[in-house]
């Protein structure tokens, strides 16, 4: 009934904050609490699933404010994800549900977790001098948005990353694309068009800068976000590939924020996590837990001179 917190084994932040928001997801503990249980001791300490059900159920015991992932944070070990160093959590995100996708046995679950997670694409490539078209479908466990435009100024809202990410773009120069119809390299513009929306949305602020130095850097500007996010209000027609019905279930009210605070090498994650049974939002940092309000986690807008 309460959140409980996890204790930091050793720059685990960015495990213990991810696992929060996999955890307070009614709907993936849902899925987690039907797996198979593996039939042998060695098995079970090597499954991420059954692991990540054995901490679940720890924390539900309600018993102290916190409890360590030790066990979960081993059996990651064997599955080369490496401790005590510093991780990206989008990059982490992704590897988790490789691993849950890979160790659950029953087909049921997996559709499940696919349809709770999965993005459907279909990028569209249209030569600029003839009608020839390719269309190419795709899978994305996240939507990576940009938070800088092409000619390097701040986009402010993540309105304004969605937009950019789904403007169409002309390949023209060295970015040209071959044209069969053509039979020749011929100006393209390439866009993406969005066909599928999951239950519970991902979405990866790129707040990172290559430059052709090779020098990267962290991006700290403000960039605003709202509870309440309709797609129908934000994309156009051009850029959907979807009919009415689909369309109809792309709102979402924000669940989860995954921060960090530092830069490229170093820094430490936090996560505000809205209760889906208390409608209550909570500060999740390592093995501190406390309850906070919506102006709090606008500190995570970025550019911020509040504290955690």
């Amino acid at each position: 009934t309460e959140a409980i917190g996890l204790y930091n084994l050793g720059q685990s932040c960015w495990l213990n904050s991810l696992l929060q928001v996999f955890l307070m997801n009614i709907h993936f503990t849902g899925i987690l609490r039907r797996i198979t249980v593996p039939p042998s001791p060695a098995r079970r300490k090597n499954n991420v699933p059954y692991q990540m059900l054995l901490l679940l159920e720890k924390m539900q015991c309600g018993k102290c404010k916190a409890v360590a992932p030790t066990d979960l944070a081993c059996c990651l070990a064997v599955h080369r994800v490496q401790l005590f160093v510093q991780h990206d959590a989008a990059q982490l995100f992704l590897t988790l549900w490789n691993l849950l996708k890979k160790q659950m046995k029953k087909p049921e679950l997996v559709e499940e977790l696919i349809d709770l997670y999965t993005i459907c694409m279909q990028e569209h490539l249209a030569c600029q001098e003839c009608s020839f078209e390719m269309k190419n479908s795709s899978t994305m466990l996240t939507l990576p948005l940009p938070v800088l435009d092409a000619s390097s100024h701040r986009l402010k809202t993540l309105k304004d990353c969605l937009q950019y990410f789904f403007r169409p773009e002309e390949l023209t120069g060295q970015n040209m694309c071959f044209c069969q119809q053509c039979g020749r390299k011929t100006p393209f513009l390439q866009s993406m068009k969005l066909v599928h929306l999951p239950q519970t949305l991902t979405l990866h602020l790129k707040r990172f800068c290559f430059e052709r130095s090779s020098h990267t850097y962290k991006l700290r500007h403000t960039l605003s976000f709202p509870q309440d996010l309709d797609f129908s209000e934000i994309l156009t027609e051009n850029q959907c590939q979807a009919d009415d019905s689909e369309k109809a279930s792309w709102q979402y009210e924000l669940f989860a924020v995954v921060a960090h605070s530092g830069s490229i090498s170093y820094g430490h994650y936090c996560a505000y996590i809205r209760s889906l049974t208390e409608c209550k939002w909570y500060c999740f940092n390592d093995s501190e837990v406390c309850q906070v309000s919506w102006d709090d986690v606008k500190c995570t807008y970025g550019h911020s001179s509040r504290c955690w």
